[in-house]
Formats: C-alpha cells, structure tokens, sequence
C-alpha cells in the first residue's frame, strides 16, 4: 500500500508500506481522504513544527476519514463497510491533566503524524491504518467523506473559540486566513459572534475567510484599510506570527481576550506584554482539542458551505503536487490527499 513518509526537511516520499494487521482492540481502516495540515507542511519545509523536530522518517497526517475493514480481538464499533471520522489524539488518561478533564494537553498523548515524542507517533497518510477503535466516529446523517475530512481542523478551531469563553454577540478578530483560521471564523459564527473580522496578508486567503463567513477582510499589511476596528472583544491569532500576536494585543479591548492557536517560531517570540498589565488583556492559549471532535462532525453535517474551502483533491502518488499546492496561500485553502 502506498504512504506518505518524511525523511526531512524538503524529503517527502510516497512509498510502499506494509499492510497493517489491526491488534487487540484496534480497528482496521481504510483512509480515503487526509487533509494537507499546516503541521504536515512544516514538517516538510522545515523538518519540524515549533520545538518538535524530526529525528528519524515518520508517516505524515493526522486529518483522515475512510470505511471500517475489520477489527482486531475483542475491539468492538461501527461496522465494516461504514463511513467514520479517526481522532488523532491517544491521551494517557492517568496524568493530572486528563484527570482534570484537559485530555488535549496530557502529557503523555500520542498524536498521529506527530515528532513530539521519541520513537514518533507514526500517522495516517497511508491506505490502511490500524488504529485504537474508540477513536472511530461513525459520520452522522448527511455528512459525506469528503467534507468529514475538516473535521480535525474544525475541532481546533471549536476548542480557540471556546478558550474564548462566551463570544455570542460579541466582535471577534481572527489574524491569519489559512485553513485554521478560516474555521476559527465559521467556529465563532456558530458560536453566536456578532460580528468576525478576519486578517491577512494574502488577498485570496482573505476570499476564502469570506466563504467562512467573515463580516469584514482586512489586508494585514496595509494600516490604511477602512476594516481594521477600533477594537474588538475577542481575538483569536492563527498566524502563527509575532506581528499578529502583538495586532490581537493592540486591538483587544480593555479586559479583552486574546487566543494564541497558531504555532509560533521555534524560541522566544517578542510581543507587547506592557499591554497585558495596562489593559488587563487575558491571554489563552489553545492547543488541539478533545471532545469538540464530535461536536464538529455534527456541525459540518448540518453546513454544506464548508465545500468551499476545500480547494482540491489529489491523488496520494502525487503527494508532493499537493504540498506545494497546499503551500501556495494564493493557490489554495485546504488541500485533501485522495487514498
């Protein structure tokens, strides 16, 4: 079966792997789309994502969907043949996080596709994987593969908006129109957002903010855009730049919120701290999700304009096609592997 490996930095290889036998409790699944993630593309360019740095080859994805073949002794779910949803993440659950019911942040998780831990957590861009079976969500009534597969995606984005705490009726800015921050701005339209002001620098990014749902555009490069807000209640930074960071802080209100979802540069990163003491600024961060899974496959069921910011669909043989695709922001939004 062919899989999508990465040997490092610009070393990305569709290879021949072997068939995986699913073990106990495990489920045999055959992906049919993975989503190309901003982790996977860093991984490619840079060999890391932040402070997790590749140290040996590691099968990209973390973002798929596909049928149940099988399942392994005395693993139990929806049966073969059906539709379902993989979540990433494999918390520990005996650490004081999970037991805090913070199972995104526990410190012994396995997430597929990811460097964080050493031997890595190998991932899903492959035509079958073996996977723990309570991770499957069978997809619900109306939901078809295809649009299933934004469903990681959204899950981050769902978990940024809540960190926020209560953002119905309020103004939220979102800095970075990427596929992360598309979904952060149809997240806090769900979530009752009066209004969604998105950021970018890229003009077609910003085009797919607006299929998201975004009320006003905003280019982040020119101060003298009528968008930018005096002010906002709610600012979500999914950049991953200092200079969206230090805009979410100059823009929030006096007791605002401010998220921090996008993945900053490796190190220390510079940003106008005063602010948090003069106006009382919270500052969140937000990183991956849990439960808010589940709560993204209904939602995508119930809109089909998430179609839109799926911008193409390309066979895994041509992997690196779809990298590049993935990478090019005027280009793309969200990029989905075929299997």
């Amino acid at each position: 079966m062919l899989g999508c490996v990465i040997h490092g930095a610009g070393d990305l290889r569709v290879a021949e792997l072997p068939v995986p036998e699913p073990g106990p409790g495990e489920a045999l699944v055959a992906v049919r789309y993975g989503g190309v993630c901003g982790s996977d593309l860093h991984y490619w360019r840079h060999g890391g994502v932040g402070d997790f740095r590749l140290r040996e080859p590691m099968v990209l994805g973390h973002e798929v969907v596909g049928t149940v073949v099988a399942y392994g002794a005395g693993a139990t779910g929806p049966e073969p043949g059906t539709a379902v949803a993989v979540h990433p993440a494999g918390p520990c659950g005996r650490c004081p996080e999970c037991a805090d019911g913070r199972a995104n942040v526990c410190r012994d998780t396995r997430y597929l596709g990811s460097a964080a831990r050493f031997p890595h957590v190998q991932g899903a861009f492959a035509e079958r994987i073996a996977v723990p079976a309570g991770r499957l969500r069978a997809l619900p009534d109306g939901l078809g593969l295809r649009r299933a597969a934004l469903a990681e995606p959204l899950s981050v984005a769902l978990h940024a908006v809540r960190r926020a705490g209560d953002v119905s009726g309020e103004h939220v800015l979102v800095t970075g129109a990427g596929p992360i921050g598309c979904l952060v701005v149809a997240a806090a339209k769900a979530a009752g957002a009066a209004r969604v002001t998105a950021t970018d620098l890229v003009p077609e990014a910003l085009g797919y903010a607006a299929v998201a749902g975004a009320d006003t555009l905003v280019r982040a490069d020119d101060p003298d855009d009528a968008g930018w807000p005096e002010e906002v209640d709610v600012a979500v930074e999914a950049s991953g730049a200092a200079a969206g960071l230090d805009t979410c802080l100059r823009l929030a209100r006096r007791g605002g919120v401010v998220v921090q979802l996008g993945t900053l540069p490796p190190g220390q990163s510079p940003f106008a701290g005063n602010l948090l003491v003069s106006r009382e600024i919270e500052l969140r961060g937000a990183f991956r999700f849990d439960a808010e899974f589940d709560d993204a496959l209904q939602l995508l069921a119930g809109r089909g304009e998430f179609e839109g910011l799926i911008s193409a669909v390309v066979p895994v043989g041509e992997a690196g096609s779809a990298f590049a695709l993935a990478a090019d922001r005027g280009r793309s939004c969200k990029v989905l592997l075929e299997f």
